[in-house]
């Protein structure tokens, strides 16, 4: 039986740029967040990356994960290094957590199960794991699409047949590219936030008076800083990335498996 510590609002199956964009959005707008990864994102191949806006050079594949990575913790979304063998379907109730399938299933929610024992509840799962799909085949009405690899079926906002869990990034067919990986981790999240029927939502920072100023409510999701607010913002953003970029990555780029070096 799982305890307090292991129940969430969003757990998040992976920890590569979907997965952790995702986090990066549920996490700010106060859904307890938990990531699980299993390593090896495919963007650790990558010998230097040099399409992705904003960096008119290119950027250390590796480090770029480590800010993203960064960019979740600073967001308040927590993670763990965990490989998950199943998630099901649970309900709360005296059979809760027993396994079975027929009794777990009526309430909704998730049980999210490492190949460590543990047990995480959730109400959101986001399945992000580039092609691995095993742990997903405990739950009923999950559509797969077979070419070549394994995807999971989803609309083009990332739901999937089940209520509470979506896949996004290349697990849900998006093309191969990290920023499209990250603006479809984005909008799976945004998505999640809009099924969750809470108010419009707009993840947005904005300078002080740009909507009460005009005898506007400030709306969910958005936030009004000063003058003051907003240089020391920009100056710890500043900061932060001169650490980041003080010295060279000192992890390589990771080789192909199949590849034999010498």
């Amino acid at each position: 039986m799982a305890d307090a510590s292991s129940e969430y609002d969003v757990v998040i199956v992976g920890g590569g740029v979907a997965g952790l964009t995702a986090s990066v959005y549920t996490a700010r707008h106060d859904f307890e967040t938990l990531v699980l990864d299993a390593g090896g994102s495919l963007l650790r191949r990558n010998a230097h990356l040099e399409n992705v806006p904003g960096f008119p050079a290119g950027v250390n594949s590796r480090l770029f994960l480590d800010m993203l990575a960064n960019q979740a913790d600073r967001a308040g979304c927590e993670r763990r290094e965990a490989e998950v063998e199943r998630v099901r379907e649970r309900r709360d109730g005296p059979n809760s957590g027993d396994g079975d399938a027929d009794t777990d299933r009526d309430a909704g929610g998730f049980a999210v199960e490492t190949a460590d024992g543990e047990e995480v509840r959730t109400r959101y799962v986001v399945a992000a794991t580039k092609n691995e799909t095993a742990y997903l085949e405990s739950v009923e009405s999950v559509g797969f699409v077979e070419r070549g690899k394994t995807f999971v079926d989803t609309d083009e906002r990332g739901r999937t047949g089940v209520e509470g869990l979506y896949a996004a990034g290349r697990l849900a067919e998006k093309p191969h590219q990290t920023v499209v990986a990250a603006g479809h981790g984005a909008e799976v999240a945004v998505t999640l936030l809009e099924d969750d029927d809470r108010p419009f939502y707009h993840d947005w920072v904005a300078p002080e008076g740009y909507f009460t100023g005009r005898g506007r409510d400030l709306p969910p999701g958005c936030e009004e800083i000063d003058e003051d607010e907003r240089r020391e913002r920009e100056r710890e953003s500043m900061e932060v990335m001169r650490e980041y970029f003080a010295e060279p990555h000192p992890e390589k780029p990771e080789q192909h498996p199949s590849v034999t070096e010498d």
